[in-house]
């Protein structure tokens, strides 16, 4: 932690505001603390409090979007004087952006550009800021994908952004900010779209050039465990108002606000559902025990989706022709049932085939073999017009990325009637009713549905989607991620929301999370998926309380601890090497095979990782 320095960062009464149709909307209100060389502040609150728009305002960034900074200091001390980044000229802040502060965004398919290359995005502020030659630039790019733990580093360099999965181009936006080694770094939700032992690593990274390099950071998140790992103070805030602020370990031992009281409280860990057999509601902030379990309907023994040895295989263009010269092994004969009314939850680190698969199951990514069935209806036999009319209104999608997911253009009311005319479920007068009584389900003011995306925070535009894929009343929603961008009082209010109507209406879930404890709140059943493959399936007890394959283990291990006196960041990680998921053509992958350790419990005998490609 710093010692008595002159702050890096001074922020003095602070107040940016929005242009709305109504008038001014505040976005932060009378905002002031300040971050030291070396220190790692956390700012911690509900989606919506004002913790984006203070950090993009630190750039300038803020003014892009709408906003402006009408009054207060934004204090950087640059070449020994501290200037005021409120009133710095644009050239300034063009040379301070990327090389004296890095920014980590919090959605990464909207801060990078899906026309130019991983490598073209990655040595670009290295070239100008630094001064590096073409080849110079690009070694320094493949050193910062190696330690981020992208694995192939030189085939992602030549990629474009929409080749990556999420947690992927997430920790290719981290690599960009720390490309030009900056004092601060401003981190906002960086560890959103990670598992928790990608998650584990880049922290144990950031707080190693911290202390090697005196880098300040400060840390926007919701995800209470991280602050507890990573903060040496914290700032609380909401509605735009900073309403407590102190070093970490009191604010968790000894919080003096109620609202800091509330908002600890409703922190799932890891650990409280042991013994317990059914799923139970998530503490909503203010709430210090958790609510009784929801009753539910009377599954029917028939599952409502079987899925049989699902392959799905994307091809690895090269060469002058653009030919395949290889396969990624995305889903790799993957099997499970989903009983009507039961959530299965899919874990694993990024890039392991989590999300392909859900979009495999969907069509929106076409397998390359297996079977689906959704109520006995073969779905990889449907032509396009029948999937697009039949089988999508019984499967809807909420993606990870809420701002990719909606239209720009659009304004909120109209995306969630978009899928009612579509299907033709209401006309007339009943299209709005049902429109505002999703709004009111996912808890959004009726205000917000003249708004357009961009008006909205990160765990608003989720909730937008859910309440989209609801309008339909379908029978099974792949949730990848749904509920990765939310603040904890959002996200219990949405998966409560979920397993009501789970209850109300037997929808079932396949539930994609990289959020464990969430998960064994949630999931009747969890299976654990590791380069493309089912390593283990089993229910919620069977996985979190016996856990039989050595990556189970690790994963459970990897989690991180909400209390800041068991500090796990610090400790040498054992970063083991990640192996490839790509494979020559023709390259004959081994069947999954299992033994059944207990009832319905699932372990892959075959060790994963001896089965890669070779190099």
């Amino acid at each position: 932690m710093a010692g008595d320095q002159t702050p890096l960062v001074s922020i003095d009464k602070l107040r940016v505001e929005f242009r709305g149709e109504d008038g001014p909307i505040v976005g932060v209100e009378d905002i002031s603390f300040s971050i030291a060389p070396g220190e790692t502040v956390c700012v911690v609150g509900e989606s919506g409090s004002g913790k984006s728009v203070t950090s993009l305002s630190l750039m300038r960034l803020v003014e892009f979007g709408g906003g402006r900074i009408t009054s207060g200091r934004l204090g950087f001390s640059l070449n020994g004087k501290q200037i005021d980044l409120a009133q710095a000229d644009t050239q300034t802040m063009q040379a301070i952006r990327g090389d004296e502060i890095g920014m980590i965004f919090q959605e990464p398919m909207t801060s990078l550009n899906p026309v130019f290359t991983i490598e073209r995005q990655m040595t670009d502020g290295l070239r100008v800021h630094r001064g590096q030659s073409r080849s110079a630039a690009r070694a320094r790019a493949l050193e910062l994908l190696q330690q981020v733990r992208i694995p192939e580093p030189e085939q992602r360099l030549k990629q474009y952004p929409h080749e990556l999965s999420g947690g992927m181009r997430q920790r290719v936006v981290i690599a960009m900010a720390m490309a030009c080694e900056p004092r601060l770094l401003i981190a906002d939700e960086p560890t959103t779209a990670l598992d928790v032992t990608i998650q584990a690593e880049i922290l144990a990274l950031i707080d190693r050039l911290k202390r090697e390099t005196g880098m300040a950071v400060l840390f926007i998140t919701h995800d209470m465990a991280v602050v507890a790992q990573m903060a040496d103070r914290v700032v609380v805030m909401y509605r735009g108002n900073l309403v407590e602020e102190g070093p970490v370990e009191r604010i968790f031992a000894d919080p003096q606000e109620e609202y800091t009281r509330k908002l600890l409280a409703a922190v799932p860990r890891l650990g409280e559902m042991r013994g317990k057999s059914a799923p139970e509601p998530m503490r909503l902030v203010g709430e210090t025990a958790s609510n009784a379990p929801v009753t539910p309907i009377d599954v029917d023994p028939k599952p409502l989706l079987q899925v049989h040895n699902l392959t799905t295989r994307y091809p690895v263009k090269g060469g002058l022709f653009r030919r395949t010269i290889a396969n990624v092994h995305a889903v790799e004969d993957v099997s499970f049932d989903i009983p009507r009314g039961q959530t299965l939850a899919l874990v694993g680190e990024s890039g392991c085939g989590k999300s392909s698969c859900g979009r495999s199951i969907l069509r929106l990514s076409e397998p390359t073999s297996g079977e689906v069935l959704l109520d006995q209806t073969d779905i990889l036999a449907l032509s396009s017009r029948d999937l697009r009319r039949r089988a999508w209104r019984d499967m809807q999608m909420v993606f990870q990325d809420p701002f990719a997911s909606l239209n720009p253009y659009m304004r909120l009311r109209d995306q969630v009637t978009e899928p009612i005319r579509n299907f033709g479920i209401h006309t007339g007068s009943a299209v709005e009713d049902r429109v505002s009584e999703l709004f009111d389900r996912v808890e959004l003011p009726r205000a917000f549905m003249s708004r357009f995306p961009h008006e909205l925070s990160g765990g608003q535009r989720q909730r937008i989607a859910i309440a989209r894929a609801l309008a339909v009343n379908p029978k099974l929603i792949i949730a990848d991620e749904a509920v990765s961008a939310l603040d904890v009082s959002v996200q219990a209010q949405v998966l409560n929301l979920m397993m009501e109507l789970q209850a109300e209406l037997g929808i079932s879930y396949l539930f994609i999370s990289h959020d464990m404890a969430v998960v064994e709140r949630v999931a009747h059943r969890v299976g654990v998926m590791y380069l493309g493959r089912l390593v283990e399936i089993g229910s919620r007890q069977q996985i979190f309380e016996n856990p039989q394959h050595s990556y189970t283990k690790s994963l459970l291990s990897a989690v991180p601890v909400a209390d800041p006196t068991k500090r796990n960041i610090h400790d040498d990680l054992n970063f083991r090497p990640i192996p490839s998921p790509v494979f020559p053509l023709g390259y004959k992958s081994k069947p999954s095979t299992y033994d059944e350790v207990a009832p319905a419990h699932l372990v892959l005998q075959n060790e994963v990782g001896l089965d890669a490609a070779p190099e």
